[in-house]
Protein backbone atom coordinates (compact mmCIF):
# COMPACT_ATOMS: atom_id res chain seq x y z
CA UNK A 1 0.00 0.00 0.00
CA UNK A 2 1.06 3.43 -0.73
CA UNK A 3 2.62 5.62 1.86
CA UNK A 4 0.01 7.35 4.13
CA UNK A 5 0.21 11.06 4.35
CA UNK A 6 -1.49 12.67 6.85
CA UNK A 7 -1.64 15.59 9.78
CA UNK A 8 -2.20 15.22 13.20
CA UNK A 9 -5.39 16.65 12.94
CA UNK A 10 -6.19 14.36 10.67
CA UNK A 11 -4.82 11.49 12.26
CA UNK A 12 -6.81 12.30 15.50
CA UNK A 13 -10.11 12.48 13.48
CA UNK A 14 -9.61 9.05 12.33
CA UNK A 15 -8.64 7.46 15.34
CA UNK A 16 -12.07 8.44 17.07
CA UNK A 17 -14.27 6.52 13.86
CA UNK A 18 -15.97 3.75 15.75
CA UNK A 19 -15.44 0.37 14.51
CA UNK A 20 -17.82 -1.56 16.32
CA UNK A 21 -21.19 -1.03 18.46
CA UNK A 22 -21.91 2.21 15.86
CA UNK A 23 -25.32 4.36 16.05
CA UNK A 24 -26.66 1.91 13.18
CA UNK A 25 -25.69 -0.85 15.01
CA UNK A 26 -26.98 -0.17 18.55
CA UNK A 27 -30.41 0.85 16.74
CA UNK A 28 -30.49 -2.39 14.63
CA UNK A 29 -29.72 -4.45 17.84
CA UNK A 30 -32.25 -2.84 19.83
CA UNK A 31 -34.66 -3.22 17.08
CA UNK A 32 -34.07 -7.05 16.71
CA UNK A 33 -34.15 -7.22 20.45
CA UNK A 34 -37.38 -5.83 20.75
CA UNK A 35 -38.91 -8.41 17.99
CA UNK A 36 -37.83 -11.16 20.47
CA UNK A 37 -34.60 -12.49 18.59
CA UNK A 38 -31.32 -13.08 20.67
CA UNK A 39 -28.15 -12.76 19.25
CA UNK A 40 -24.14 -12.75 19.96
CA UNK A 41 -22.16 -9.26 19.56
CA UNK A 42 -18.98 -9.42 17.52
CA UNK A 43 -18.41 -12.99 17.26
CA UNK A 44 -16.78 -15.08 14.95
CA UNK A 45 -18.77 -17.36 12.85
CA UNK A 46 -16.40 -19.91 11.74
CA UNK A 47 -13.79 -21.02 13.80
CA UNK A 48 -9.87 -20.35 11.96
CA UNK A 49 -11.33 -17.70 10.18
CA UNK A 50 -10.44 -14.19 11.26
CA UNK A 51 -13.32 -12.14 10.50
CA UNK A 52 -16.10 -10.87 12.95
CA UNK A 53 -19.25 -10.62 12.32
CA UNK A 54 -21.47 -7.22 14.24
CA UNK A 55 -24.58 -9.82 14.92
CA UNK A 56 -24.58 -13.63 14.97
CA UNK A 57 -27.62 -15.66 14.99
CA UNK A 58 -25.86 -19.43 15.74
CA UNK A 59 -28.18 -22.04 15.25
CA UNK A 60 -29.94 -20.18 12.53
CA UNK A 61 -26.55 -19.70 10.81
CA UNK A 62 -27.38 -16.26 10.18
CA UNK A 63 -24.41 -13.48 10.06
CA UNK A 64 -25.33 -9.56 10.42
CA UNK A 65 -22.42 -7.38 9.03
CA UNK A 66 -23.01 -3.44 9.34
CA UNK A 67 -21.09 -1.71 6.60
CA UNK A 68 -19.92 1.95 6.69
CA UNK A 69 -20.74 3.37 3.69
CA UNK A 70 -17.25 4.93 3.71
CA UNK A 71 -15.23 2.10 4.43
CA UNK A 72 -16.73 -0.26 2.33
CA UNK A 73 -17.90 1.20 -1.08
CA UNK A 74 -21.41 1.69 -0.25
CA UNK A 75 -22.79 2.34 -4.10
CA UNK A 76 -24.95 5.08 -3.27
CA UNK A 77 -22.80 6.96 -1.01
CA UNK A 78 -19.05 6.01 -1.29
CA UNK A 79 -17.23 8.79 -2.17
CA UNK A 80 -13.18 8.82 -3.45
CA UNK A 81 -11.16 10.81 -1.26
CA UNK A 82 -9.01 13.35 -2.42
CA UNK A 83 -5.69 13.84 -0.23
CA UNK A 84 -3.78 10.64 -0.15
CA UNK A 85 -6.30 9.07 -2.91
CA UNK A 86 -4.36 5.84 -4.47
CA UNK A 87 -3.83 4.71 -0.40
CA UNK A 88 -7.82 5.10 0.05
CA UNK A 89 -8.93 4.01 -3.29
CA UNK A 90 -6.59 0.75 -2.24
CA UNK A 91 -8.01 0.34 1.15
CA UNK A 92 -11.54 0.46 0.08
CA UNK A 93 -10.91 -1.99 -2.36
CA UNK A 94 -9.61 -4.66 -0.22
CA UNK A 95 -12.19 -4.01 1.95
CA UNK A 96 -14.66 -5.16 -0.50
CA UNK A 97 -12.76 -8.04 -1.64
CA UNK A 98 -12.34 -9.07 1.99
CA UNK A 99 -16.22 -8.52 2.14
CA UNK A 100 -17.25 -10.78 -0.79
CA UNK A 101 -14.46 -13.53 0.65
CA UNK A 102 -16.34 -13.13 3.71
CA UNK A 103 -19.44 -13.88 2.18
CA UNK A 104 -18.73 -16.80 0.19
CA UNK A 105 -16.58 -18.66 3.17
CA UNK A 106 -19.65 -18.22 4.95
CA UNK A 107 -21.79 -19.44 2.38
CA UNK A 108 -19.36 -22.37 1.93
CA UNK A 109 -19.85 -23.20 5.19
CA UNK A 110 -23.71 -23.36 5.05
CA UNK A 111 -24.07 -19.58 6.55
CA UNK A 112 -25.92 -17.01 5.36
CA UNK A 113 -24.04 -13.09 5.47
CA UNK A 114 -26.51 -10.51 5.39
CA UNK A 115 -25.26 -6.74 4.93
CA UNK A 116 -26.75 -3.60 6.36
CA UNK A 117 -25.66 -0.19 5.07
CA UNK A 118 -25.18 2.30 7.74
CA UNK A 119 -27.57 4.81 5.61
CA UNK A 120 -30.19 1.88 6.26
CA UNK A 121 -33.36 2.56 8.62
CA UNK A 122 -32.45 0.22 10.82
CA UNK A 123 -36.25 -0.93 11.46
CA UNK A 124 -36.07 -2.05 7.56
CA UNK A 125 -32.74 -3.97 8.10
CA UNK A 126 -34.37 -5.38 11.36
CA UNK A 127 -36.88 -6.56 9.31
CA UNK A 128 -35.01 -8.36 6.92
CA UNK A 129 -32.59 -9.81 9.38
CA UNK A 130 -35.90 -10.48 11.54
CA UNK A 131 -37.40 -12.86 8.60
CA UNK A 132 -33.93 -14.88 7.33
CA UNK A 133 -33.28 -15.99 10.62
CA UNK A 134 -36.85 -17.07 11.50
CA UNK A 135 -36.77 -18.63 8.16
CA UNK A 136 -32.91 -20.58 8.81
CA UNK A 137 -33.97 -21.61 12.51
CA UNK A 138 -34.17 -24.83 13.31
CA UNK A 139 -37.20 -26.94 14.06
Amino acid sequence: MPALETTAKIRARMSKQRSRDTEIEIALRKTLHAAGLRYRVHRRPLKGVRREADIVFGPARVAVFVDGCYWHGCPQHATWPKNNASFWREKIEKNRTRDRDTDARLAEAGWLSVRVWEHESAAEAAERVAALVRERRPV
